[in-house]
């Protein structure tokens, strides 16, 4: 049950070593930057799971789903596209919305995933996951939103 940690650590990562970086060199932080760093990290993660963990992924789907495994690999290469996006100042913004729209489009697999206790990253312990994951998700939505998309070109100076 470490996989929601090493998200958080991901996303947070770049943001925390720029700030402390800016304290210690009295500069200030664009905090849009980072937190897109951050979250672009996390995409990338998000991707490599598609990638490594294929067929637990595919059992994270109803069985109605159609093309479950080209499934699974396009929507990890759009993960992977947003992740990129983030990286580039230009796209951040709409790829941060586009990353908002993706955590809520996908969620429902993660909550039928959890309903049916599937064997990938908590899912295993059923519905009691979904304490862990939906606050999770909640967390991955207001960074996207609020450090990535509203605060856009925030600036911090920790000394004014």
């Amino acid at each position: 049950m470490v996989t929601p940690i090493i998200i958080l650590l991901i996303l947070s990562s770049p943001l925390v070593i720029a700030l402390a970086s800016a304290k210690f060199r009295k500069k200030p932080v664009n905090i849009n930057k980072y937190a897109c760093w951050g979250l672009g990290l996390a995409f990338i993660f998000f991707f490599i799971g598609h990638i490594v963990k294929t067929d637990g992924m595919v059992e994270m789907l109803p069985a109605w789903v159609p093309f479950k495994v080209t499934l699974i690999y396009v929507t990890g290469a759009l993960e992977l596209l947003v992740g990129i996006a983030l990286f580039i100042p230009k796209l951040q913004t709409i790829a941060a919305k586009l990353g908002i729209l993706i955590f809520v489009i996908f969620f429902p697999a993660n909550i039928y995933a959890a309903l049916n206790s599937v064997g990938l990253g908590g899912h295993q312990w059923g519905a009691v996951y979904l304490l862990i994951r939906t606050p999770l998700q909640i967390i991955l939505i207001a960074w996207a939103y609020f450090l990535c998309v509203k605060e856009h070109n925030k600036k911090i100076n920790k000394d004014t």
